[in-house]
């Protein structure tokens, strides 16, 4: 039996090797990731081309790298509707011992630290806890984008596809913590899940809140996706839900909430006290090429807006009425208004927007234009919230690439 799974596992080795992709751990879901017939993303930035892989649970996506996958979602598929399907979604890991499976009926969250009573629940126990609750949320990587910055920065070179808007079931994470009886002294509640590191001093990738965050009725324990289980590469069984946050917060396969009477520090704080921060000051950002004097975790969405329907470089009749259209989001306050500019930023008008699906979900909008000569033409979108934050016409640096937000530009041919 030893002998015939030691076959398998090498005759998987030598296919994963001749499809040219490095050796995936996961779960079983995961034995496999092929390139998707040689196809490439035409965005492309220093490090070579983008190839779409095809793994288990999804479509094909662009594959950012295989040990621990880390894969983003094509653009056009924003394009779609408001709500990004699961087999597009997005997949980031940070640590690359993913888990390799994991059983539904012996699967159990520990609840423990500064309460009166610890926990170890399962799945049955955390859908009978509470009436389950739907809320529909961007889920965005910290990086998303940063490709785009200059000067370049350390890390993935992503474009735009690092983001989905999906529909989360699950119960209030305020709801697991009342049934464990949260100490007086609560300061933070941190959050852990199932991967961790090949070697023993890498940080185990752990996030943490404030307890009046944790507290507050919109944090999930989400199970459902869209309808769905939640695919074992985005978080199964269990995922952390932070609506407004970026996805660093969003912990996939959690296994473990800890309350804490002390602000989350130490070994196992890296990824908040020294990864994913950006400068302490109004706008986020310093110079570029230099470094900021002091630092703050990342926390809150910016607002954003993007053209989906037309691609920088498409054609588009002249006097012909074509509908332009795409999506904002922000963190929570709400999209007040979307305007476009079809002649480079001279002149704005305001688009239509589509259904409202909750204030921390995409925003379509629509908007039909019309071009009255030949030549090319530079398209731009621009949403404000109601708090009255405004994309800039410049995107801000720091140097983690992180949280970039600016009028999105694209650049199509009248003919």
């Amino acid at each position: 039996m030893a002998e015939k799974e030691l076959e398998l596992r090498i005759a998987r080795r030598a296919f994963l090797k001749k499809a040219g992709i490095a050796a995936v751990v996961g779960s079983p879901l995961i034995h496999s990731a092929i390139r998707a017939s040689g196809v490439e993303e035409p965005i492309r930035f220093a490090d070579g081309p983008r190839q779409l892989v095809k793994y288990p649970q999804k479509r094909p996506l662009i594959g950012v790298t295989a040990r621990p996958p880390h894969l983003e979602t094509p653009f056009a598929v924003f394009n779609e509707g408001p709500i990004t399907p699961n087999d597009a979604f997005f997949v980031r890991y940070h640590l690359a011992n993913i888990p390799r499976s994991i059983d539904p009926a012996t699967y159990r969250l520990a609840v423990k630290g500064a309460v009166g009573k610890p926990l170890a629940l399962s799945l049955a126990d955390l859908k009978a806890l509470a009436e389950p609750v739907s809320l529909v949320a961007v889920n965005q990587c910290s990086g998303n984008s940063r490709g785009f910055s200059t000067p370049r920065v350390f890390g993935a070179q992503l474009a735009n596809g690092a983001m989905g808007n999906a529909r989360w079931v699950g119960v209030p994470l305020k709801a697991v913590l009342e049934k464990a009886g949260v100490a007086a002294s609560a300061v933070q509640v941190a959050f852990n899940g199932l991967d961790t590191a090949v070697l023993p001093g890498t940080p185990d990738f752990r996030k943490a809140l404030d307890i009046e965050h944790a507290l507050s009725p919109e944090v999930l324990l989400a199970w459902g996706m869209n309808g769905e289980d939640i695919p074992f590469l985005n978080g199964y069984p269990l995922k952390l839900v932070v609506p407004g946050y970026f996805g660093t917060y969003w912990i996939k396969h959690l296994s473990e909430i800890e309350v804490l009477d002390r602000a989350f520090d130490g070994h196992d704080a890296f990824y908040m006290t020294k990864g994913y921060r950006v400068p302490d000051n109004d706008c986020l950002c310093v110079a570029p090429g230099t470094a900021a004097a002091s630092t703050r975790p990342i926390s809150t969405l910016p607002v954003r807006s993007f053209i989906t329907s037309l691609v920088s470089g498409a054609t588009v009749p002249v006097e012909h009425t074509v509908e332009l259209k795409g999506i904002a989001f922000d963190s929570g306050a709400g999209i007040e208004k979307v305007e476009i500019s079809i002649d480079g930023g001279k002149r704005w008008r305001n688009a239509v927007l589509g259904k409202d699906l909750g204030r921390y979900s995409f925003r379509e909008w629509r908007l039909p234009i019309s071009f009255a000569s030949k030549g090319p033409k530079v398209l731009m979108v621009r949403a404000s919230n109601r708090q009255g934050e405004v994309q800039p016409a410049v995107a801000d640096w720091n140097p983690g690439g992180y949280r970039r937000h600016a009028i999105e530009s694209t650049s199509i041919v009248v003919v």
